[in-house]
């Protein structure tokens, strides 16, 4: 009789790669790329010490293969190459890819695109599959919808950019179709109106994904880890919903893809930071279920349902705190990594002391990241730009302790909401403006 795994028990991958065991840091935007969008010893630094965090595996955050069109200032960029040429900034990230795997576990490249998420003091013009405009806070231009040749040519790039980081030393690569970036943005009816190939029906929306996991495969070969990043649900009425994302699994797994993730929402509803959003967010299995809060993990429920389709291991990321929940999802055969993000931005080292018994939870500073409890300045306010302010401060206060994480300074618990909200703004505009004068 087989055990049933724990959170050490390594996991066999489809193309033959193992990770060592069943936690893994989830892909958390990073912002301190250097000025010509390059990684940085600050990369080296901050995942240096999540590699000696324990964890088997490490996602970065979006490596953009578009630098005009950022998800945020500070993104590393990578510009497309001929298969045998190197991109700029190369030995920068053969660094960060030393020190990110020195412990022996993996690090996979996070490949992304913003598409309409990318803000006014990035760019005027963000791209998308249609002209559907993000509304929040008037911090979004109308997006242009991109061509048919250009599209193929993000394809390409795509596959430029997994082939890049496979020979910086990065040991796989994650493609990210979640979140309502620009992958995301085309399965979604909402913000895909087109009447093309790229629009109208699931197969036709799908097919911009599939194509750049293709693209991503014919580029490294199929001994290297290839994952995808999508949403269970994007929790708003008419958008890419659960019973689309069952179908969209089962077209993955005729890709040969070796690790899928689910996660859910956009920024207009931000499920994945354990907001709810707005009241017109259901879609079967419908809205977060108490029974689901109450186990702490945002999609653990989707991930049921998943699971039943899904050929390759799944990897859940959003809530996990404490370890008898995980050991119970990993035994129950739910999922088979777990995926942890915010707990590791002030307590790096959570994996291994979870792995070694010696916490039986990880730290959860969410209950008291918020302007108030209860009332007009709390995350449930009335009031659009309130609660935005609750979200984004809580936000940018784990962004301010990456920042200090890849300073090598100690982290800041004691930073306030609206302090992190206001430095994260004054961070972001400032290095937007270096950027804008660099180049």
């Amino acid at each position: 009789m087989t055990a049933s795994p724990g959170l050490d028990t390594p996991l066999p991958l489809p193309c033959g790669s193992v990770l060592p065991n069943r936690l893994a840091k989830a892909a958390m935007t990073e912002g301190v790329a250097d000025q010509h969008l390059h990684a940085t010893e600050r990369h080296q630094r901050l995942y240096g010490r999540w590699s000696d965090g324990g964890a088997g595996l490490l996602i970065t955050g979006n490596v953009m293969i578009d630098r005009r069109v950022l998800e945020r200032p500070g993104n590393v960029a990578i510009d497309p190459v001929p298969a045998e040429g190197e991109p700029a900034g190369m030995e920068a990230l053969r660094a960060w890819a030393r020190e990110g795997t020195r412990n022996g576990n993996h690090l996979w490249m996070q490949i992304s695109h913003a598409g309409r998420q990318s803000p006014r003091y990035v760019t005027s013009e963000p791209v998308g599959p249609s002209e559907v405009q993000l509304e929040l806070m008037g911090n979004y231009a109308r997006p242009r919808a991109l061509t048919d040749p250009k599209i193929l040519d993000f394809i390409e790039r795509f596959g430029s950019v997994a082939r890049t980081a496979k020979a910086a030393g990065f040991t796989g690569v994650q493609i990210h179709g979640a979140h309502g970036y620009l992958l995301s943005s085309f399965l979604s009816p909402v913000t895909n109106q087109r009447a093309d190939r790229w629009g109208g029906s699931l197969e036709n929306r799908a097919r911009f994904l599939l194509e750049a996991v293709r693209s991503a495969r014919e580029a490294v070969g199929p001994d290297f880890p290839v994952a995808v990043k999508l949403n269970s649900d994007d929790f708003r009425k008419g958008g890419f919903n659960h019973e689309e994302c069952l179908r969209v699994v089962q077209w993955l797994n005729d890709e040969g893809i070796d690790l899928l993730e689910i996660s859910g929402g956009t920024y207009e509803q931000p499920r994945l930071l354990g907001h709810s959003g707005d009241a017109d967010t259901a879609s079967e299995p419908g809205a977060v279920r108490a029974s689901t809060r109450a186990r702490e993990a945002y999609f653990l429920e989707y991930a049921e349902a998943i699971r039943k389709v899904c050929r390759c291991p799944l990897m859940v990321t959003g809530g996990f705190r404490t370890r008898s929940l995980m050991e119970e999802a990993l035994a129950s055969g739910e999922l088979d990594v777990i995926g942890l993000g915010r707990p590791l931005c002030t307590d790096p080292d959570t994996p291994k002391e979870l792995i070694g018994k010696r916490i039986d939870q990880a730290v959860n500073h969410e209950a008291r990241l918020r302007l108030a409890n209860t009332g007009w300045f709390s995350p449930a306010s009335p009031l659009m730009p309130l609660k935005m302010i609750n979200v984004l401060g809580a936000q940018a206060w784990y962004y301010q302790q990456i920042f200090h994480l890849a300073d090598g300074e100690p982290v800041d618990l004691n930073l306030s909401v609206l302090g992190a909200f206001a430095r994260y703004f004054g961070d972001e505009l400032s290095t937007a403006f270096w950027l804008r004068r660099s180049g």
